[in-house]
């Protein structure tokens, strides 16, 4: 069962949401540069005024966004694309003050805030020291101008708080790549431990088959009776290998609930994703079982490989089966074809009269699959 991939995996809609939220709640101090420039007696500085303050304050947002796009997506920011930005920032806040006066001075807690987000450390380092220094500098040069020391405090406060979430947005995004890289692993491990099976019982059986067969030609003549027992032993050898292709590649024999409950505690610790499963599996009649353990398996691959989630339920009832998740859900709707995988899963309930359910969890974000059919069945 394959779901259709999110467009980028390493941002879901909550952190989307957050990331816009993150960079709008700053914008609640420019109240005081806005204030300063609706209160001017004259028309055209409260336009110029309110206009560069808005526009600054759209840019801040839209570079912010941008720049922390691109560090979850682990791509580098181009230095050149920063200095720009944080030189647009300034000369916005330079370019309201015929409205804003000297209150533009609390433009500077954001471009030392973005420059710290989007320069290297030096450079930031730079940049923050300036925006500091200016308020003072300023309002020993400019008549009328008073030094503001809360906006040299927010300034120093502004551009450590962005280290901190420059390296949180860091940090999750390499702990994100990991666990993409985790589940990778996983399924790369599960196809080379197939393949390394059926080399080894193929390699072994066919190697027979074929020894035998090229004996069974050669005693045809001379002795048909002993040409026959070949040909059945090749017969047999055929059936066994047959049994054990399927039996590795998880067809139709060997297969239980109490063994994918086992194999999916194994894969979700694998793939880092938090398992809750019941320690036993119920007493269940074979065809029962069965099909209980290909939901299992089913909901747990489509977990692992496309679910992007972070915990995993398992329940199992005597009428009841049920996997869910936490993570992006299904883009269509459930009544939707899907893969091969739940298109084999539907067939086998169908033989019991068994539901199928495939969708959206009711009770949160994340992917439920549940096969369901009467307990007296």
């Amino acid at each position: 069962m394959q779901l259709p991939p999110d467009r980028n995996y390493l941002e879901t809609r909550h952190w989307r949401v957050t990331g816009w939220l993150l960079a709008a709640v700053w914008l609640f101090f420019l109240n005081i540069p806005l204030l300063a420039a609706l209160h001017q007696p004259e028309p055209w500085r409260r336009v110029v005024g309110a206009a560069t303050l808005v526009a600054f304050g759209v840019l801040y947002v839209f570079v912010f966004q941008w720049a922390r796009g691109r560090r979850l997506e682990r791509r580098g920011i181009p230095v050149a694309r920063a200095w720009a930005a944080v030189a647009l920032l300034l000369g916005l806040g330079l370019a309201g003050i015929p409205g804003t006066g000297g209150d533009w001075l609390t433009t500077l807690v954001f471009v030392a805030a973005a420059a710290v987000f989007l320069l290297p450390s030096r450079q930031s380092l730079v940049v923050v020291a300036l925006a500091a220094l200016t308020p003072p500098v300023t309002a020993a040069l400019v008549p009328g101008w008073e030094a503001e020391g809360t906006v040299v405090f927010a300034v120093l406060l502004a551009s450590f708080a962005m280290f901190g979430v420059t390296r949180l947005t860091q940090r999750n995004s390499e702990l994100q790549a990991a666990q993409q890289e985790i589940r990778r692993l996983a399924v790369a491990e599960e196809r080379a431990r197939t393949a390394r099976d059926l080399h080894d019982i193929l390699g072994h059986s066919l190697t027979v088959v074929a020894v035998k067969a090229e004996l069974a030609g050669r005693l045809l003549e001379l002795d048909p009776a002993r040409a026959a027992t070949e040909i059945a032993d090749v017969e047999r050898l055929a059936r066994e290998a047959l049994a054990d292709v399927r039996g590795t590649v998880g067809a139709y024999r060997g297969i239980s609930l109490a063994g994918e409950l086992a194999g999916a505690r194994s894969a979700l610790a694998a793939a880092g994703i938090a398992a809750e499963l019941p320690d036993t599996a119920p007493e269940l009649p074979a065809e029962r079982d069965e099909l209980f353990g290909w939901t299992v398996r089913e909901g747990v691959t489509n977990v692992v490989r496309h679910s992007g989630a972070r915990r995993c339920v398992i329940r199992v009832e005597p009428g009841l089966v049920e996997v869910r998740d936490d993570g992006r859900g299904p883009e269509a709707a459930s009544s939707g074809p899907g893969g091969h995988g739940l298109v084999g899963l539907r067939e086998r309930a169908r033989r019991l009269d068994a539901a199928v359910t495939v969708g959206r969890r009711p009770d949160g974000p994340g992917f439920l699959l549940r096969v369901t059919l009467p307990v007296d069945q």
